[in-house]
């Protein structure tokens, strides 16, 4: 499903041989007719076609991953007044077409060896495995295609971290996972520092046409907004409609996995997610001891994403990755996507060159073959939390650790669950103002619990609670802040193992 970060961020796609580069242009080629309309079309043609997978180069398996930094794309030859090209290396073996579209019309860019300059003594580009969009200036780049259906910005503070895909089939199915290729792209300017990108998928279950409307803003973030219909060549098990993958390998709340110097490695710490209901859930992310899949169900949701709360350098201690700067992931369903279910699917992970977390929307209806599907949605890659509002405390921090008082002998088959809650709603309330913790357990006990205010803390409260984990396990908590009948955080989904 997810692996090593450079096969995440550097695979390639459908394209032209590097035998025949020699004799192509570096200029664009014959100007075509391009629509949003046609491109669905050429989707749902494709659709009725048998399907064939796009073949590797494979002279590019000799590029390895420090050998492809030594390629670049000229900046003299930047295309749409700020896109450059990805070459080809070990874990982008498959190129990609590449047009660029202007007044309706679209031109293809034929590759060309002279599109890149390679370090003396080190192997000349293959082909084309993906794009990035430049900010002004040339000196960093804000938004990247490259690998399957993967793409993914720089967010607000200049600092790539997780990916969303396209699709996501049959993810968390043991063997039976699928990842269709964006296999053509056209890309529009829009506005200088925007873009319109459209991408053509095609994969062995489902074929697709995306219109990916992206906007940068210094210092603020990415917005796209994404259009994704698909046509069905097969049925699907399992449908993954807006999927962001990303890497949780320790943090405060599973210290035992630290074996690294720095304190914390996370590209993000989190699901959260604001249900039809209105009810905002928070599920703290974990390197599990084996796969997990977990399943929110729920109705016209009104957004979810993977995010990192914590931005506190102090817990991360790098100043090379700076993870205390990775972007949030919000996804916002446009319109009425009916009944189905958020899912998280998690597997172990003893690096931070892995990707092992991955959320998407299953919709409840099956996908069968013949249908055409469409679903559109925001990507809001920033690092403000979309979920924080100033009524409803939400969650900075969770530990867990060996239950008991501290002192005494630890409980046996238990585990001490504390979860920190900070908001404008807590202000002025103290121990005498009943506020209790709810708390909820499925396959498990609570043996203690308790809910107080951290002294010398503004509006933070604690909750700590012994659970003891049945023979079914793990135990699924589930806990918030309540004060009379009216809930005073958000929701507290999470696993005792």
């Amino acid at each position: 499903m997810i692996g090593r970060r450079e096969v995440v961020t550097a695979l390639g796609l459908l394209g032209v041989l590097p035998q025949a580069a020699a004799a192509m242009r570096t200029v664009p080629g014959k100007a075509e007719p391009f629509s949003w309309d046609a491109l669905q079309q050429r989707a749902a043609t494709l659709a009725t076609k048998p399907y064939s997978a796009p073949a590797k180069v494979a002279a590019a398996a000799a590029i390895d991953y420090d050998k492809v930094g030594s390629i670049r794309f000229r900046a003299d030859k930047t295309l749409a007044g700020g896109i450059r090209l990805f070459p080809l290396g070990r874990y982008a073996p498959m190129p990609v077409a590449i047009n660029v579209v202007e007044g309706g019309e679209a031109r293809r860019i034929e590759f060309s060896r002279d599109l890149f300059e390679a370090e003396e003594g080190h192997a000349a580009a293959l082909g084309i495995a993906g794009f990035r969009a430049m900010a002004p200036g040339g000196t960093s780049d804000w938004m990247a295609f490259q690998g399957a259906s993967y793409f993914r910005t720089a967010g607000a503070q200049d600092q790539y971290g997780l990916s969303a895909r396209g699709l996501a089939i049959n993810t968390g199915l043991p063997g039976r996972e699928e990842f269709p290729d964006f296999t053509e792209f056209w890309i529009e300017r829009t506005g200088a520092d925007a873009y319109t990108i459209y991408a053509l998928m095609d994969g062995a279950s489902v074929t697709g046409a995306y219109r990916i409307q992206s906007r940068h803003v210094a210092g603020a973030g990415v917005e796209q907004q994404v259009s994704s219909v698909l046509n069905v060549r097969r049925d699907i098990e399992r449908l993954g409609i807006a999927p962001a993958t990303s890497m949780f390998w320790y943090g405060e709340g599973n210290r035992a996995a630290a074996v690294d110097w720095r304190p914390e490695i996370h590209d993000s710490d989190g699901l959260a997610l604001l249900t039809g209901a209105g009810e905002r859930i928070w599920r703290p992310l974990n390197n599990p001891p084996h796969d997990t899949l977990d399943s929110f169900a729920d109705q016209a949701p009104k957004g979810f994403g993977l995010i990192q709360r914590d931005r506190n350098f102090d817990h991360y201690q790098d100043d090379g990755a700076f993870y205390d700067r990775r972007p949030n992931l919000w996804i916002q369903p446009q319109g009425d996507w009916g009944k189905g279910a958020v899912m998280l699917y998690a597997f172990p992970t003893n690096s931070e060159t892995v990707d092992n977390v991955v959320s998407f929307w299953t919709p409840a209806a099956p996908a069968k073959a013949g249908q055409r599907l469409q679903f559109d949605y925001s990507l809001s890659w920033k690092s403000t939390d979309p979920t924080a509002v100033a009524a409803t405390a939400h969650v900075v921090d969770c530990w867990q650790g060996v239950a008991g008082r501290p002192g005494a002998e630890p409980v046996k088959g238990a585990r001490k669950l504390v979860v920190d809650f900070i908001g404008d709603g807590l202000a002025g309330l103290d121990r005498q103002s009943g506020v209790t913790a709810k708390i909820d357990v499925v396959r498990g006990k609570v043996l203690a619990n308790a809910a107080y205010p951290v002294v010398g803390q503004k509006n933070r409260w604690r909750v700590t609670a012994d659970v003891a984990p049945d023979a079914q396990g793990p135990a699924d908590v589930r806990l918030f802040l309540t004060r009379g009948g009216r809930a005073l955080s958000e929701t507290v989904l999470t696993p005792i193992f």
